[in-house]
């Protein structure tokens, strides 16, 4: 007669391959939070090109002014622009929302401990009919608690043109 095989670990080996599980999650936790943080940084400055996009494009199409602006989801604030922001249509250039003006997009608040400001302190951008933004000649850092050596920035011309990189003022 055979001895029927058994297939098992010993208490041993589970031990020994949970000690080396353990091991390994201590390096890899740490760089999950550091992907995490940039991944984080990358979308809500993605988030903040595509609205002027939309807002460059909707001018240019519409042939009236686009306003994008720090917001409370409603109406333009003189707040912060990690607190939200609007792209509304704005039919009379006043770069306020009034009556008559569509409202295109509202972003919610940026999650995390991030900020996010403009180098000169505008809390509006307005884009003409032909999608330049006159007197707009300005640069958002947005920084979380590590410093502006992790920060990302874009910048838009006066021309309305959105490019990313450059320097990072936190």
């Amino acid at each position: 007669m055979k001895k029927a095989q058994q297939n098992a670990f010993t208490l041993l080996e589970l031990m020994a391959t949970l000690a080396i599980v353990v091991i390994f999650s201590m390096f890899a936790l740490p760089s999950m939070s550091e992907f995490i943080k940039n991944e984080r940084l990358t979308t809500q400055i993605n988030s903040l090109v595509a609205s002027l996009q939309r807002a460059r494009s909707e001018a240019i199409l519409r042939h009236l002014p686009v306003t994008i602006c720090s917001s409370n989801g409603t109406a333009c604030t003189d707040g912060n622009w990690q607190d939200g922001w609007i792209v509304f249509v704005d039919v009379n250039g006043n770069a306020s929302v009034d009556a008559g003006d569509e409202i295109l997009q509202v972003q919610a608040q940026l999650n995390g401990a991030t900020n996010l400001g403009s180098s000169s302190g505008d809390t509006r951008i307005v884009y003409d009919s032909r999608g330049f933004t006159p007197n707009t000649n300005l640069t958002f850092s947005l920084c979380d608690d590590r410093g502006s050596s992790y920060g990302k920035s874009i910048s838009i011309s006066n021309t309305g043109r959105v490019t990313r990189g450059g320097a990072v003022t936190c």
